[in-house]
């Protein structure tokens, strides 16, 4: 048996020798390839649109979801109550005002007028002129301005008894005499003299309302006169005012003691105008306040922080209050709260000249209320003031004065003094006093029927006379309360 030619190793066991091969077109077509071609081509499409971007990134973000460690996380702190809701104020809705626009300036000028506690009105008014265009008027001073006016009238000086009458119905009954002086009668210089010094005081603080006299204060004079009797020649100075309090004054020998209040007080006054030598030994008891108001003084000019200014103040002060415990030393004065007596301006009272001006330790007599009261001038008060008295003579009119509380507010009072009548200056005898006024009173017509001038009592505490020790007695001293 003859075999074939071909290798036995690539031939197929299934195939009939001889035989052609017989398999289809179609099963010999390279479908393997073409998918392949496909794929690739898609792939590539696919490439050049969105959708690889999306996947992208979400695997990106997988990726950090696992690599990044998650925070730490504190837990939340409790919650807070809620706070009450305030509902939101409604306002009720607004009309607007209707505005009218004028065809040129309309507005007036206005006021307003408020009293004040100083007595007198002060009166405010806005005053509108027609002006330029705003841009001229504001570099303009006058174009915007203000003014202050004190405006004061000066009152006129009462002559005649009706007039007098009116503010002291019953003079005219405890002075007869005085219905035939009073037609000659002149106006004091003084009067005048007293309102240009209350108008000076005035200009001066004109622009310090605070510091203003009130009105009671500026009108506190009625008149004053000077009055001459045609037959006994006696002049006298009439004064019509109201009353005001002095409680001034000191006496050792006759006040040896006086209240802590007044010792220690930095406002009272230890002299008074009207004084005479001491006769006595014991001290004026305002001399232990005067000595320790030396050494406040001097323990504050040993202060390293005390200013230049200050100690040379001080050191006047100083000075003048040794002068005045050296006066007080020597001398005695009148003591507000004992003795009665009047206070007169200063200026009237240094005046040389005047036959009518008041002089201190001149006589005088007070009239109020059908009442008339034996007086001495016996201190000087301000030059533009007048209408003063002892708290002794203001407590014999009213009872409830005192150094701050005046007896009488009214132009009511009537002082009538009685120039150059003075005696010598010594302790007060009040019978003295009211025999001399008695006298001078003859020389202008006397007393009115049924008129009595006033007796003054002495209402000084005794002083016990000081005790002599008896023999053997080895205190040896004396004392006095």
């Amino acid at each position: 048996m003859a075999t074939h030619p071909q290798n036995s190793q690539n031939h197929d066991p299934h195939e009939i020798e001889g035989v052609k091969n017989r398999r289809s077109k179609a099963a010999s077509f390279p479908w393997i390839r073409v998918s392949f071609f496909i794929l690739v081509c898609g792939l590539v499409i696919m490439a050049q649109g969105p959708l690889p971007g999306k996947i992208w990134r979400k695997i990106n973000a997988l990726r950090k979801e696992q690599t990044v460690e998650k925070p730490i996380t504190k837990p939340a702190p409790p919650a807070k109550p809620p706070e009450a809701v305030v509902p939101p104020k409604v306002t009720p809705p607004v009309t607007p005002p209707k505005v009218i626009v004028p065809a040129d300036h309309t507005a007036t000028s206005g006021g307003d007028i408020r009293k004040m506690s100083k007595g007198f009105k002060l009166e405010t008014k806005v005053t509108l002129e027609k002006g330029k265009a705003a841009s001229q008027e504001r570099l303009k001073d006058d174009s915007y301005t203000a003014s202050y006016e004190l405006k004061i009238r000066l009152p006129e000086a009462t002559r005649t008894l009706a007039d007098l009458k009116r503010v002291n119905s019953k003079l005219d009954a405890i002075l007869p005499g005085l219905k035939d002086m009073l037609p000659n009668a002149k106006v004091s210089p003084f009067y005048y003299q007293l309102y240009e010094n209350k108008t000076s005081r005035l200009k001066k603080n004109a622009t310090r309302l605070d510091e203003l006299m009130t009105r009671h204060n500026f009108y506190d004079c009625e008149t004053m006169l000077n009055i001459k009797h045609a037959t006994t020649g006696r002049r006298v100075l009439l004064v019509q005012a109201e009353m005001d309090v002095v409680s001034d004054g000191s006496d050792g020998d006759r006040l040896p003691t006086m209240p802590d209040n007044i010792v220690n007080s930095t406002h009272y006054q230890p002299m008074t105008s009207y004084g005479w030598r001491k006769t006595g030994s014991t001290p004026n008891p305002l001399i232990a306040g005067w000595k320790n108001r030396i050494k406040v003084a001097e323990a504050e000019l040993a202060l390293r922080t005390t200013k230049p200014e200050r100690k040379s103040w001080l050191r006047m002060r100083v000075a003048k209050i040794k002068r005045e415990i050296q006066d007080m030393e020597a001398r005695s004065y009148l003591i507000a709260d004992y003795d009665p007596f009047i206070v007169m301006p200063i200026n009237m009272l240094t005046t040389r000249g005047d036959k009518y001006a008041a002089r201190v330790g001149d006589y005088a007599v007070v009239i109020h209320e059908g009442k008339i009261y034996p007086v001495i001038v016996g201190d000087a008060g301000p030059s533009f003031k007048v209408g003063e008295a002892s708290l002794r003579m203001a407590k014999q009119l009213n009872s409830r004065a005192s150094p701050y509380s005046r007896p009488v507010s009214d132009l009511t009072v009537t002082y009538v003094v009685f120039p150059g009548t003075a005696d010598k200056f010594q302790a007060p005898d009040y019978a003295r006093w009211r025999e001399r006024c008695s006298s001078l009173l003859t020389e202008i017509g006397g007393l009115g029927a049924g008129v009595t001038l006033h007796t003054w009592e002495n209402t000084l505490p005794v002083i016990e006379p000081a005790t002599t020790p008896e023999a053997g007695d080895s205190a040896g001293t004396t004392t006095s309360p």
